[in-house]
């Protein structure tokens, strides 16, 4: 019978099994990194359809805008409403569009609006983890996990400091109106 040749198994050096398992440890962090990186949530799509001019809102702002927005199937969930008769003494005073907050609105809708500027139509294109992801509203025609897309025309937007002023001329000019038809504010 033949005999195998025997080979001594040399020691582990010391500290060894330490670095495997540390390479192990940062080959899965790396993994992590590359899955995460591969399937974050996508951004917001803004596409200018009309220019416009001048800056941009910033955070706390209000804006007035016309917007219609759509499901990825063309379906229409949600448009501004028309703008009601409006005092023709105070015309001027109020932009055209829907008033809305920046901070009121979704995250993707609000970071659509940072990027517009006014007089511009825009088409944003929201993903649903920047919409109302699983969570749509009670009661709203959009399904749970929907992508959005909105066309945008920004009108005006202002600060909350100049929307309170021009709050305090709208209600300076009806006073006036009021009285001149000898009409009593309500309080």
């Amino acid at each position: 019978m033949a005999e195998v040749t025997r080979v001594p198994l040399q020691p582990i050096a010391k500290g060894s099994l330490m670095k495997f398992w540390l390479g192990v440890l940062v080959g899965a962090l790396l993994a992590g990194a590359v899955a995460w990186f591969v399937t974050r949530p996508d951004t917001v799509s803004v596409t200018t359809l009309t220019a416009g001019e001048g800056p941009t809102p910033q955070e706390g702002d209000a804006v007035f805008v016309d917007y219609v927005g759509t499901l990825e199937d063309g379906t229409e969930f949600d448009r501004s409403p028309p703008m009601g008769e409006i005092p023709e003494q105070i015309r001027d005073l109020i932009p055209q569009g829907s008033y809305m907050e920046l901070d009121g609105v979704v995250p993707g809708f609000r970071e659509g609006l940072l990027q517009m500027q006014k007089g511009g139509t825009y088409r944003v294109e929201i993903p649903s983890e920047m919409a109302y992801g699983p969570n749509p509203p009670p009661g709203s025609p959009i399904p749970a996990n929907a992508d959005l897309t909105f066309e945008v025309t920004l009108h005006e937007f202002m600060t909350q400091e100049q929307l309170q002023a021009r709050a305090d001329q709208i209600n300076a000019v009806m006073a006036e109106v009021m009285a001149a038809e000898g009409l009593q504010a309500p309080e």
